[in-house]
């Protein structure tokens, strides 16, 4: 049986799942009255709730005479780790475009990924059916990007697609009905080269990523790049760096991808994408090899991290009232187990012992992590997120620039040339394309993004779309404007009650509702003016036996603005920090008593006067 391997890239938004879900049940993964939930492949809970990708994962299907193994990809720039190293085992790419917005920032991102490791492409214009669809500009910006990213001429010739994802239907010419994802599946098989098949040599594998079965343990998946394997050999582990030691391993039990489903195998061969277990010790970039043959395959490049936060063991007066797991050795274990598939981040000790500096992709990178712990009942405090800096010899020092995509209509132009301003963004180039909507590209700090997004969609009343990927190191752009207003903070603990968050309401946006617990220091809402103010959100109404008309009218309160961990870390400063738990995301000053601020503030005042 013939074999492609081929992996599905997109921005966010563009489609993907969606047309994996038609390809699997056009090809016959499902029994015609299987009940199948839409985008079947986003099987992680945080995946359906947000509607992105965040694993890469495999399925494969059959059509004709060929298998067909496809990997469903992240779009986020943030997950470029997921996508760097599933790149590594398959031999050609599927870019989804959509057919009014065109390449997006994250386009770019993982196609250039793409072209750099000589993968064939195949591009599909996705839902041509969408109102304002234009598929001919869009096939045109495409090959302007890849004219851009230096594709080389047979990556230039790539074919073309235009279909609708979600009806399961494409056409390899506009003048033609579009029909089912036949056209599709036909140019896959045409056009993606069959992988290495050196079946006669000795066993080699690349580990591209690793799963867990509480039964049978971690399982490595990765392309067999040459040789054959079956369920009981003795294989060695060489490990990705220099200078360790290989270990020897029995491949225990051996599965294939049908379908959704993992599937035991007797043994396979160069070219299938297989999972492997029995191998302790496991870990990405690691090659799997024959015993008498330990030749280690070149390991997975993932660029480095760009913003980091610290993570804390919580001190809260609330510790441990809500978590599960919150000593600072659960804690730690956790982190650095996240590292063993999570090949993007970092995770440092620091000169605390209750302190560590993760490093990510991005705050979304970083959130996501935040948010899988606390679900599985992990409670911690988190930091204001840092950019991470480099210096060159001659003392220059280097920050992280971001590549800003703006589309805004007309009459909110000059709100985000007013915001972005003071955020030291400079304007790459401004285009109308005629649909309503101008978009813009900013080259932009990445400090400079903090905070920005929330204020966007508000500046914009929600209609504004906006899209970041890291761009490249350039010059320290100095200080940036910070959070121009204040918070309110706790000074008593207790419950909030109905009446002291009312008389607070007027001059402030409130974070918390009547009968939540509070303690000193957490911080309760968004001060209307600069500066801090210590409230007593426990304050009763005084009782008495006077009475007016009217005195005693129900008290009616906006609803507080909730914030997701996204947002939270957008919005806090320096002196701030996150209170993580399973039922609660609080914010909280760094320290608590409201005399100790004072002193520290009174300190700071003098050692500026004296300098």
């Amino acid at each position: 049986m013939q074999i492609r391997n081929i992996a599905i890239i997109a921005h966010v938004d563009h489609g993907k799942t969606t047309l994996v879900d038609k390809m699997l049940r056009q090809a016959g993964a499902f029994r015609d009255n299987q009940v199948v939930e839409e985008r079947v492949m986003d099987s992680n809970p945080l995946e359906k709730e947000r509607g992105i990708t965040i694993l890469a994962k495999n399925t494969a299907v059959k059509w004709g005479e060929t298998k067909i193994n496809i990997v469903d990809t992240p779009g986020h720039a943030d997950f470029g780790g997921e996508v760097e190293r599933i790149l590594r085992m398959v031999d050609g790419v599927l870019l989804v475009v959509d057919a009014f917005d065109g390449p997006m920032p994250q386009t770019r991102f993982v196609l250039r990924k793409a072209l750099e490791l000589g993968r064939t492409p195949i591009v599909m214009i996705n839902k041509i059916d969408r109102p304002g669809a234009d598929p001919l500009r869009v096939h045109d910006e495409v090959l302007s990007l890849f004219i851009e990213l230096e594709a080389d001429e047979s990556q230039l010739e790539f074919p073309t697609v235009y279909g609708s994802g979600r009806d399961g239907t494409s056409t390899l010419d506009l003048d033609q009905p579009l029909t089912d994802l036949a056209p599709l599946f036909d140019t896959i098989v045409a056009k993606v080269p069959p992988p290495p098949s050196d079946v006669a040599g000795p066993f080699q594998m690349l580990i591209s990523t690793i799963d867990y079965s509480t039964y049978v343990g971690r399982i490595a998946i990765g392309r067999i790049e040459r040789g054959t394997v079956k369920v009981g050999d003795s294989v060695l582990l060489v490990p990705m760096e220099e200078g360790k030691k290989p270990e020897q391993s029995r491949v225990t039990k051996l599965f294939g991808f049908q379908g959704l489903d993992r599937v035991e195998v007797p043994s396979a061969h160069a070219g299938e994408i297989v999972c492997l277990s029995g191998l302790e010790g496991v870990e990405i970039g690691a090659t799997v090899t024959d015993p008498e043959h330990p030749e280690r395959l070149a390991g997975i490049s993932v660029e480095e991290p760009t913003i980091s936060v610290d993570f804390l063991v919580s001190n809260s007066p609330f510790a441990g009232k809500e978590g599960k797991y919150v000593t600072s050795r659960q804690l730690r274990e956790r982190l650095f187990k996240e590292l063993e598939r999570n090949v993007a981040l970092k995770v440092e000790e620091t000169d605390s012992t209750d302190t560590w500096t993760v490093s990510g992709r991005g705050e979304l990178h970083l959130s996501i992590l935040m948010e899988t712990m606390r679900r599985e009942g992990y409670e911690f405090q988190v930091s204001r997120p840092r950019v991470i800096t480099r210096t060159d010899a001659s003392g220059q020092k280097f920050e992280p620039y971001e590549e800003l995509a703006i589309d805004v209509p007309e009459e909110y132009m000059g709100t985000v040339f007013e915001k972005l301003g003071p955020r030291k963004a400079e304007m790459i180039e401004m285009k109308n394309p005629g649909q309503g909507l101008v978009r813009l590209l900013y080259k932009i700090p990445a400090r400079g993004l903090f905070g920005y997004r929330s204020e966007f969609l508000t500046d914009t009343r929600g209609t504004g779309l906006i899209h970041h990927r890291f761009l490249e190191y350039g010059p320290w752009a100095g200080p940036l404007a910070g959070r121009i207003r204040g918070v309110l903070v706790s000074m008593e603990a207790g419950t909030a009650v109905a009446f002291a968050l009312w008389s607070l309401s007027d001059r402030s946006v409130l974070f918390i509702e009547p009968g939540v617990p509070v303690y000193e220091g957490m911080i309760l809402g968004e001060n209307s003016r600069p500066g801090d103010m210590d409230v007593n959100p426990t304050k009763e109404k005084k009782l008495s036996n006077m009475r007016s008309k009217g005195a005693d009218e129900a008290i009616v309160l906006e609803p507080p603005r909730l914030l997701t961990l996204e947002a939270a870390l957008e919005y806090i400063e320096e002196d701030e920090l996150i209170e993580v738990t399973p039922q609660s995301i609080r914010l909280r000053k760094r320290v608590l008593a409201a005399s100790d601020r004072k002193k520290i503030t009174r300190e700071l005042k003098r050692e500026r006067a004296s300098a």
